[in-house]
């Protein structure tokens, strides 16, 4: 599994001409699932977990040491399998190793699911929220397997990865 991590200051993805998911301040998520992947959500566990508590936002003083709750950050999560794109051989990349898509949707789910979890827990430690902020969801979503147009200013830039292999 792997989390290409993007801080932004802005998110969205549209699906024919529609848009599904927007964000504001936050971080948008692309998930790459590989066959390995499918076994147990125990990995998925620890890379949500990991990923909600990044401190990647700048503090007061311009260093990186704040998580999503203390920004009030917001999720998009984006399936991608080109994120398993084995490029070694010839110039056409081969996605034999990216997850098959029925147990990937599935995965993909779970990850969305924990995410909104870990989210709703952390917010709901917060005393106070405006108005917006309780009616405008935290985590958002593009659709698996869709064609997707994402649209994004990345706060930064600033752009990592997270891959299951390092949480085995």
């Amino acid at each position: 599994m792997r989390f290409l991590i993007q801080r932004v200051k802005e998110a969205s993805v549209t699906v024919k001409g529609q848009v599904v998911g927007k964000i504001g301040k936050g971080l948008l998520v692309f998930v790459g699932i590989s066959n390995s992947d499918m076994i147990d959500t125990r990995i998925a566990d620890k890379m949500v977990k990991k990923l909600i508590g990044l401190r990647i936002f700048e503090d007061e003083n311009g260093k990186t040491n704040l998580d999503m709750k203390s920004v009030g950050g917001q999720l998009l999560i984006i399936s991608q399998f080109t994120l398993y794109a084995d490029c070694r051989k010839g110039n056409r990349p081969s996605f034999v190793n990216a997850g098959e898509p029925k147990k990937a949707n599935d995965l993909y789910r779970y990850i969305i699911k924990k995410c909104r979890e870990e989210m709703e827990q952390m917010h709901s430690m917060e005393e106070e929220h405006s108005m917006e902020e309780k009616f405008s969801p935290k985590v958002q979503e593009g659709i698996f397997g869709a064609e997707m147009d994402v649209a994004l200013v990345n706060d930064g830039p600033f752009t990592i990865m997270l891959d299951s292999d390092d949480f085995r």
